[in-house]
């Protein structure tokens, strides 16, 4: 199916003209770059395939390279090249940022203030890390995880895969509680002791971890978990 074959008042390409880019989805501005989609899915069904697979495998889409797209199925080499090419040339017009637009992560209430508008009322529970550089400033957010974060389900190996990818020097972590109460449960604690011994073998350190709750926060570092 092609974009041509979606209901007038569904295509992207339409929206776009008609109501500015704006107005499409991610998935919708995505299948615009994709163009087309194959026998079985169109090209916005393809898109939210490459989404859900790069925010599963790698993280973030930003993270992408042509090889691991094509695995995706229905993702080909022109599609992934494609895909490559348009965050490039995303990443040059925005052009990198000045060391002083950086943003520096020395205090836990810098994280917070970054991160609690957005999680304080998230449903369910994310696990972001931000990946520093060695001035402690923020070079790339990942998102780690979603859904209920256990000492079983949080593996150091997912935490220090895109940072050993991006030559992180060091990460924070933070997750949100959607009850609003930052208390750290047991597998908050224990979770986190798991990772900072791992950090130590990788030489990434970790600086803190933030439970983000309904306008609090609360920083295991400060409350005396990662000595």
């Amino acid at each position: 199916m092609r974009i041509k074959d979606i209901p007038q008042e569904e295509r992207p390409k339409e929206k776009l003209m008609y109501a500015g880019a704006e107005s499409l989805s991610t998935p919708e501005l995505l299948a615009l770059i994709i163009r087309t989609g194959n026998s079985s899915k169109s090209a916005v069904q393809l898109a939210e395939d490459v989404l859900a697979y790069s925010a599963k495998e790698l993280g973030s889409l930003r993270e992408a390279d042509v090889q691991e797209l094509t695995e995706i199925d229905g993702i080909g080499a022109t599609k992934a090249c494609s895909i490559v090419a348009s965050l490039e040339l995303a990443r040059r017009l925005m052009g990198r940022e000045s060391e002083d637009q950086r943003m520096s992560m020395k205090n836990p209430e810098s994280v917070a203030n970054l991160l609690m508008a957005e999680m304080r009322g998230l449903k369910q529970e994310h696990l972001v890390a931000l990946l520093l550089n060695a001035k402690c400033e923020i070079e790339s957010r990942i998102t780690i995880s979603m859904g209920e974060l256990t000492s079983t389900v949080v593996h150091p190996r997912e935490v220090f895969r895109p940072a050993i990818r991006k030559g992180a020097a060091g990460i924070i972590l933070a997750h949100n509680h959607p009850s609003g109460d930052p208390t750290p449960s047991g597998d908050d604690i224990q979770s986190t002791k798991r990772i900072m011994e791992v950090s130590k073998l990788v030489g990434i350190r970790l600086l803190d971890h933030l439970i983000i709750g309904d306008g609090r926060y609360i920083s295991l570092r400060n409350e005396g978990y990662m000595e």
